[in-house]
């Protein structure tokens, strides 16, 4: 049986995944890169070593799952995005390993965005979205907040542009900076949204949303998040105003989007996704049938950063190849 192997270093998470000719998931492997307590991230050249520590244990952990098997292509994140001065060292751990296999082996390598991989990824659990000729696609993470007009079928199958992005914070950023203020560790998505939880959810205190055609804010919302901490608002109820914030910047910037292109299908990817109150609202307000939207999300375990979606790339752009050969020769 083939296989296609995706690997992706992005800024907290060294992954590795197979996929068969069918894009089922054969592995999925990952180690999150630790930060310390207190601390609101890593610094790139922290990453790219432990990176560069953390791979061979992920090919040692599919090592097995090899045997017998042939590795048909291979596809590596090698940039945030697929736009001119994109660029993350922490990358260069990848690239630099399956540059070398690929040297070695002769097997055919693809270098794609960590954020087509992400996008990708969404579509595992959403395969009728891989038919469509365009959608729309949201990339909330602790690195990206962007509202996507996606193309799909070209040459590299996802052709992105940017729409409402952020002007300042990512929504992951918020979250983190927030949780870390309470004493929570880095990354906080998980505790921030099991504190929300126990939130009553009666006289929530506002943290206002800002949205207009130029793209949405963030920063305001942490300067009144922090303050009521400070006041002595409760964590629960700080920690699900929050969610409730984020939920309504999505909701305003992805209507305006689907007007601007006449789109309905939106794929929601990244980190920040995986919320099950922001998933919760999106779904109350964007599927009622006044709105009409349909929104699909990648599944929880597929929504944080992973390898997947570039092994599906893998696959999907070594087959197109092998087609474009057999139609050349």
């Amino acid at each position: 049986m083939s296989l296609y192997l995706g690997i992706d270093t992005s800024a907290y998470t060294s992954s590795l995944a197979l996929v068969d000719k069918e894009m089922s998931v054969v592995a999925d492997e990952r180690i999150t890169l630790e930060v310390k307590k207190g601390q609101r991230g890593l610094r790139q050249s922290e990453a790219l070593f432990l990176h560069i520590k953390n791979l061979p244990h992920l090919f040692a952990s599919v090592k097995n799952r090899l045997l017998n098997r042939e590795v048909e292509a291979v596809a590596v994140s090698a940039f945030p995005r697929r736009v001119k001065g994109s660029y993350m060292p922490v990358f260069i751990a990848g690239v630099s390993l399956v540059e070398s296999l690929s040297c070695f082996t002769g097997t055919p390598l693809y270098k794609v965005s960590h954020q087509e991989g992400h996008i990708m990824a969404g579509m595992q659990g959403n395969r009728g979205l891989m038919s469509k000729k365009e959608i729309l696609a949201v990339h909330f993470s602790g690195g990206t907040s962007e509202i996507l007009h996606v193309k799909l079928g070209g040459a590299n199958f996802l052709d992105i542009n940017t729409g409402l992005s952020s002007t300042d914070l990512h929504a992951g950023q918020l979250i983190d900076r927030v949780g870390v203020a309470m004493g929570l560790s880095f990354p906080a998505g998980k505790e921030l949204e099991k504190l929300a939880l126990q939130s009553s959810a009666a006289d929530i205190p506002t943290i206002p949303s800002s949205v207009s055609e130029k793209g949405f804010s963030f920063s305001g919302a942490e300067t009144r998040a922090l303050s009521l901490i400070k006041s002595g608002v409760g964590y629960q109820d700080v920690a699900y105003a929050v969610l409730r914030t984020i939920a309504n910047t999505l909701e305003k910037s992805i209507l305006l989007e689907a007007q601007k292109h006449g789109l309905r299908e939106v794929l929601l990817v990244g980190g920040v996704m995986a919320n099950s109150l922001i998933r919760q609202r999106l779904l109350a307000r964007l599927e009622h049938p006044a709105v009409g939207l349909k929104l699909h999300f990648a599944e929880p375990s597929l929504s944080t950063d992973n390898a997947v979606g570039v092994a599906m790339l893998a696959a999907y752009l070594s087959e197109k190849r092998n087609e474009a050969c057999e139609t050349n020769g």
